[in-house]
């Protein structure tokens, strides 16, 4: 009875080898993708001692390496402004226009002359704003054909991309998150099944040749091999082979359109918004040729506002007052601009139509190229998430060498 409890014991102690070791496979492989991702931010002691996930804490060239493939890719910054029309954009702020005029014409007399504007009958005033008003469409329509031509000058693509991504690296994680989802979830499954195929091979060793460094150097290869194999079957083959009547390609590969669909709602929905395009252009470290092409533009409506008057203008007002009436026109208008091309966003949202660009392009991209949307996430310190992997794996052996085996 007790030889039949000891054999049976043996052979129980024999079989968790695969179990453990497959279990190893699966949460080294768990880890290296939480890893990949997390902590956001540095927890630890610098330079010392700690972690943060790879792709946060290179938010910086992980932006860079996405927004060069986006707009080389994919679309050009010239692209998005293709189907917005200059006209379109002129309608939609139509009723801005009464509300702006009234502003500037209102600042430049109160300042100019209060108190001969303050007896002019209302009935006066209302025909010179409607006269202001009238003309902003055409003002809007060239300002808007100006900025389309003159796009790339005045939009720095690459910075608001990169801004966006290093403020919001949650975002910046969820973009590969969620296009990569089923290629994270077979690296997970994964490791448990090549675990459990290496512990089986590992067993059959331990039981011809139960020396002590048998277990923690088959730990340190399950932990590596589960890694590396997983990496190699998600990106490859890249072109599809044709086996004994089978097909085989990467697993990336052949959820293309799939993969198409996801990353286009989140660069349409998340990244190249109108609302954060315009910001950029207002904001970005281009806004001062954004604002000189509409200064330059609404300079140029008032001298033919005034056409043959000028002079007289001059004379009467003075070429400092006139000129100082030009800067509140210009100065308004950019304050305003803000809020009176709010109205806008809805049409140019559905005009440009990125989410259908983006889906579109990103099919028809080459097994190759579309790679790249997702392998600079396991590129960048692959090496070491494999090599944590495999320590991992080490340290089970030696886990399973004294705890299960007695340190035999």
């Amino acid at each position: 009875m007790i030889d039949f409890l000891t054999e049976y014991k043996l052979i129980f102690l024999y079989l968790s080898i695969p179990l453990t070791s497959a279990f190893v496979g699966w949460i080294t492989n768990v880890l290296a993708i939480k890893m990949t991702f997390y902590p956001l931010d540095f927890i630890g002691i610098r330079p010392f001692f700690g972690w943060q996930g790879i792709i946060p804490s290179k938010a910086v060239k992980m932006s860079t390496i996405s927004v060069d493939l986006w707009t080389t890719k994919l679309v050009s910054v010239k692209d998005l402004f293709e189907q917005i029309d200059p006209k379109k954009v002129a309608k939609e702020m139509r009723p801005e226009f009464d509300r702006i005029s009234k502003e500037i014409m209102d600042e430049i007399m109160e300042e100019q002359a209060p108190e001969a504007w303050s007896k002019i009958p209302d009935s006066i005033k209302k025909v010179i704003y409607s006269r202001i008003s009238r003309d902003m469409p055409g003002i809007v329509t060239e300002i808007m054909t100006d900025i389309k031509e003159n796009i790339e000058d005045i939009f720095d693509i690459k910075e608001m991309v990169i801004k966006r991504l290093t403020t919001d690296k949650e975002l910046l994680n969820e973009m590969f998150l969620q296009c990569g989802r089923e290629e994270f979830k077979f690296i997970e499954r994964s490791g448990f099944y090549f675990g459990f195929a290496f512990g089986i091979v590992q067993m059959l060793v331990w039981y011809f040749f139960p020396v002590y460094w048998i277990l923690p150097l088959f730990g340190l290869l399950v932990g590596y091999a589960t890694n590396w194999l997983a990496l190699k079957l998600i990106f490859q083959p890249i072109e599809p082979i044709h086996f004994m009547g089978v097909k085989y390609q990467g697993l990336f590969i052949k959820r293309q359109n799939e993969v198409a669909d996801e990353y286009a709602r989140m660069l349409a929905h998340e990244i190249f918004t109108f609302d954060r395009i315009f910001a950029a252009i207002v904001t970005g470290p281009t806004k001062e040729k954004f604002i000189n092409l509409v200064a330059d533009h609404a300079n140029k409506a008032i001298d033919d506002a005034v056409g043959l008057s000028k002079p007289l203008i001059n004379l009467v007002a003075g070429k400092r007052n006139f000129e100082r009436m030009k800067n509140i026109v210009v100065e308004k208008t950019i304050q305003e601009l803000p809020k009176s091309v709010r109205p806008v966003f809805p049409y140019a949202e559905e005009a440009m139509d990125l989410e259908t660009i983006f889906s579109s392009r990103m099919k028809a991209l080459s097994p190759k190229d579309f790679v790249g949307f997702l392998r600079p996430v396991f590129q960048e310190d692959e090496l070491k998430l494999i090599i944590v992997g495999a320590v991992l794996g080490m340290l089970a052996g030696f886990g399973q060498l004294f705890f299960v085996f007695g340190g035999i």
